[in-house]
């Protein structure tokens, strides 16, 4: 009976030994997942993708040993991460700040610019402004009225005009037909009675 028990005990540690290395080989592959999709490692998460008890991943040593080193390998990967986006963020940072002082300094000169224009066209308003009393530009409006209607008045009488030559030279054709007539009949020759 001893060797069945034996025996039985020897299954049963085969089983338990191969069940162990079962969840062992899942606890492995979790952990790579895990660290594929960027996930963060923990006992919990662990726990939950290989199908395991929490418990077993305290109790296991190499279980225990695996998600330890996960832990502190993903912590280590966060670290530095998180150093490159500082540095990165810093970098971005004096980047910002040194096109934001090249941004004022020409947003000084285009003001100073701006200041100069404003100044000359400030100032050619005043000279224009001096140069025109009310009195001269009461004057020259009436004048530029008297103008446009002087203008008006050369049109009308620039029409009738030509109306006048067009009428002259229609008289002109038909004096030019009479007097072919006339000079036509002369010159035939009167019939003799």
């Amino acid at each position: 009976m001893n060797t069945a028990s034996e025996l039985r005990t020897a299954a049963a540690l085969a089983a338990r030994r191969r069940k162990t290395e079962a969840a062992l080989e899942r606890i492995h592959q979790a952990i790579a997942r895990l660290r594929r999709e960027k996930a963060q490692v923990s006992v919990a998460a662990v726990a939950r993708r290989a199908d395991v008890s929490r418990t077993f991943l305290y109790d296991n040593v190499e279980a225990r040993a695996a998600v330890a080193a996960a832990m502190t390998q993903a912590g280590e990967q966060r670290s530095r991460t998180l150093a490159e986006q500082d540095d990165e963020r810093e970098a971005t940072w004096r980047e910002r700040a040194l096109n934001a002082e090249e941004a004022l300094k020409a947003a000084y000169i285009e003001i100073g610019t701006q200041r100069n224009r404003i100044g000359e066209l400030l100032g050619q308003i005043r000279d224009l402004q001096a140069e025109w009393t009310e009195g001269a530009i009461q004057r020259i409006t009436t004048e530029n009225t008297t103008l446009k209607q002087r203008v008006r008045q050369l049109t009308t009488d620039n029409r009738t005009l030509d109306e006048r030559l067009k009428a002259a030279r229609s008289n002109l054709r038909f004096q030019d037909r009479r007097v072919a007539d006339l000079e036509a009949r002369i010159a035939e020759p009167v019939p003799k009675s």
